[in-house]
């Protein structure tokens, strides 16, 4: 096969999962993969940044809306945990093979628990449970209202709590906690391992130009010695995180106009008392507050971090005109341009409620923000927890005919047309479904090579479930998830 260079801007979960794809299904490619920062996964991908749910759609709430009819769209939900298996058999084919090393596991067994209060949300919970059921890959679902059993699940959580409070919790023990920072770093450490891959960590992209020739010419900058290179490539995937709409307006391809961002940061509380940590494991989301991203369903968390449990709640949502944890303050204003700034104003005027939610959060007090946490933990010790900063997030508005533009949650790919540029967009559910995502840049902008027996038998290879539906074919669900267990080691005692 021809030799081809692919360039990799960013290196996070993204584009360390693009490369080992390229890289396993053309061993003669050469991957060239920059990263502003001196860190590999030191932004969105890093384990304090995120909350490493695993997102699976076991526990989220927003993915599983009610109809004005009352019934329970579960689309998104099914579509979500799918991707998550995807993800899953990815990573055992990377372990089975001992192509990503860690000191510790990526990823551990904890439970997966949805709880809310209420006459009304318990309604909707049952409700939901009721029609998740139904497919395979939720049958392992528990539901409660008893407090004596979800007091078995999750006992911090009811000690102190009003025994006659209208509760109810789900559960699934197949729930994950995932350290997506370590197997970023271990992805992007097999890759530097192999011939043909170059790893530029403290290099920024100041600017990507189309070359005649149907290629890309990059300018990239040493930022330790200021020198200046151009490269040329024959595919530039763009996967920065919240950088990304920056890099995609250098492009200048038609297919970008439109889309604006909104950045919005978020914050946790933590506790590493042993004396608490130790009374919780799992993971425990609620319903969000009217007007509230996605993002900022609260959950009170377990995470298990090179070895050391915490226990994390939020998140609490802030505001900054930063792109990235580590980006400039000029970040918003300076993607403001012509194409994106009706867009931008109309996404502003339509969602009004979510710019009250944030300034409410922004003036929260400590105390408001414990009063908060004690709905979950009724107990809980205002000394024994911490204010910690995670990481940003960039929420897509892009431009609509009838509206203006649109507020839109999610990830979204914008390819060019000739199909050797690929951008990703968005935020949540994000890093979990990562290898479903990069698989579809894979259909997108190689479309005969995915079609190649070759290409297709080593994808069956290192994905079993490839080409087919783990909804709608529940014994290859069940197969398929027995198989990543034994292998992810999600099985094991609990952890002390």
């Amino acid at each position: 096969m021809e030799q081809k260079t692919y360039t990799l801007i960013g290196a996070g979960i993204m584009s360390a999962t693009l490369g080992i794809l390229l890289k396993q299904l053309n061993p003669d490619a050469k991957i060239l993969i920059f990263e502003r920062l001196d860190k590999v996964g030191a932004e969105s991908s890093d384990a304090w940044n995120n909350a490493g749910t695993g997102h699976s759609a076991f526990c989220e709430l927003n993915y599983t809306p009610e109809r004005e009819d009352g019934s329970i769209d579960i689309s998104k939900a099914l579509k979500i945990s799918e991707s998550f298996e995807v993800s899953k058999q990815l990573w055992a084919y990377l372990k089975k093979h001992k192509l990503v090393k860690t000191k510790v596991p990526f990823i551990n067994d904890i439970d997966h628990m949805s709880f809310v209060w209420g006459e009304e949300n318990i309604s909707f919970l049952k409700k939901r449970y009721k029609t998740l059921c139904k497919y395979a890959i939720f049958k392992d679902m528990e539901y409660a209202e008893s407090h004596a059993k979800i007091a078995e699940w999750a006992p911090l959580m009811m000690k102190g709590r009003d025994p006659n409070e209208k509760i109810a919790a789900t559960r699934m023990e197949i729930g994950t906690d995932v350290n997506f920072g370590a197997i970023t770093r271990g992805m992007i450490a097999y890759l530097k391992s192999c011939d043909g891959v170059e790893i530029h960590l403290g290099h920024n992209v100041n600017d990507i130009d189309p070359t005649k020739d149907g290629k890309w010419k990059i300018e990239v900058e040493d930022l330790d010695t200021d020198e200046e290179r151009d490269i040329i490539t024959d595919f530039v995937f763009i996967g920065a995180g919240g950088g990304a709409l920056k890099l995609l307006e250098k492009s200048d391809i038609p297919e970008g106009r439109g889309y604006g961002g909104f950045p919005v940061s978020g914050q946790f509380l933590r506790c590493k008392n042993p004396e608490v940590v130790l009374q919780h494991e799992a993971k425990v989301y609620g319903k969000a507050a009217t007007g509230s991203p996605p993002m900022s369903v609260p959950h009170l968390d377990t995470r298990i971090l090179d070895g050391e449990r915490s226990l994390l709640f939020g998140p609490y949502a802030g505001f900054s005109t930063k792109f990235l944890k580590n980006g400039s303050y000029m970040d918003l204003p300076l993607s403001i341009e012509v194409h994106n700034i009706w867009p931008m104003l109309s996404a502003g005027i339509q969602n009004i409620s979510l710019t009250k939610y944030l300034v409410e959060q922004v003036f929260q007090s400590p105390e408001d923000r414990f009063e908060f946490l004690q709905s979950y933990y009724p107990e809980a010790k205002f000394e024994d927890w911490e204010l910690i900063t995670a990481g940003q997030r960039v929420q897509i508005i892009k431009k609509d005919e009838e509206e203006g533009g649109v507020l839109k949650f999610g990830t979204e790919i914008v390819t060019n047309k000739d199909k050797t540029l690929a951008a990703l967009l968005g935020a949540s559910p994000g890093a979990s479904t990562a290898v479903s995502i990069m698989i579809n840049v894979l259909k997108t902008c190689f479309e005969k090579e995915m079609e190649s027996k070759v290409w297709k038998d080593k994808l069956v290879e290192m994905i079993p479930s490839y080409g087919q539906s783990l909804i709608e074919n529940p014994e290859l669900c069940m197969k398929t998830r027995d198989y990543t267990t034994e292998v992810l080691k999600l099985e094991e005692e609990e952890i002390t």
